[in-house]
């Protein structure tokens, strides 16, 4: 349709949702297998399909937003919304989290001891790589600042430097968190203490390597010329999702690392 009387983004028909789904679970009964099988030859194919759908989608949402001039004011206040409403929902998720540790922390139960942490388990010091993931978090919610700030400007060359040393800070921390739980002394079957600190911190640390994937997208978008001054959404939603995921972390520092050890 070439020509049309009313502001907002009608979708072209697409594959893309139902092939996703699918993918999605071939990949989480792969995962499901692996578990139980030790054979991760499904849920490699799933992962490889999902990887594949995701490029192939979000192709099409950059074509009909950059090149076909589809996002309009009206439709990138709905993304907005969508995106702020996104962000609460995960809010919500890790509200959840932090709800189970209280829980379990503020008042032990018989079968922890009566303890917390309970006995037998050694917490990481939290002056150690948690401290300097911390540190490695709040300086990368400087550098996308930086790079907000300078797109704003028009000043091309800061944007790229700032995008990038983002995305090489997020590698850093995820790097160190996987260290982390190479030489973790507990697992994730230690007790509530376990399972609170790996599903929580677990979470956190798929919501960095999400949003790196993001800003990285961004950068490759940002080296293709595709943002401009006022038109550059896809850069805003990663810096939302990107202080998001700061905040969060905050959060779990002082509560599971330096409070809950």
């Amino acid at each position: 349709m070439t020509h049309k009387n009313h502001p907002y983004h009608l979708v072209e028909v697409s594959p893309w949702p139902i092939l996703g789904s699918l993918s999605t679970l071939v990949m989480m009964s792969g995962m499901i297998k692996w578990f139980h099988m030790y054979n991760s030859s499904l849920l490699l194919v799933g992962f490889t399909s999902t990887l594949m759908i995701m490029y192939q989608w979000w192709r099409d949402i950059t074509r009909e937003s950059t090149y076909q001039g589809n996002h309009t004011f009206g439709v990138t206040m709905g993304l907005r919304w969508g995106m702020i409403l996104f962000i609460t929902s995960e809010v919500l998720f890790f509200t959840s989290f932090f709800w189970g540790f209280f829980h379990n922390s503020l008042a032990p139960a018989m079968e922890l001891g009566m303890l917390w942490p309970p006995k037998g388990i050694h917490p990481f010091n939290p002056v150690q790589i948690p401290l300097l993931n911390t540190l490695i978090l709040l300086t990368s919610g400087l550098t996308v600042t930086w790079a907000h700030h300078s797109l704003m400007e028009n000043n091309f060359k800061q944007t790229s430097q700032a995008l990038l040393l983002t995305v090489i800070l997020g590698l850093y921390f995820s790097a160190l968190q996987g260290y982390e739980y190479l030489e973790s002394p507990f697992s994730i079957a230690d007790a509530a203490y376990g399972s609170s600190f790996f599903v929580a911190t677990g979470f956190h640390g798929l919501h960095v390597i999400i949003g790196t994937t993001f800003l990285l997208i961004c950068l490759i978008r940002h080296t293709g010329l595709h943002f401009s001054q006022i038109h550059h959404f896809g850069f805003e939603a990663a810096a939302w999702y990107w202080h998001f995921v700061d905040v969060v972390w905050l959060f779990l520092y002082i509560s599971l690392y330096w409070w809950g050890s």
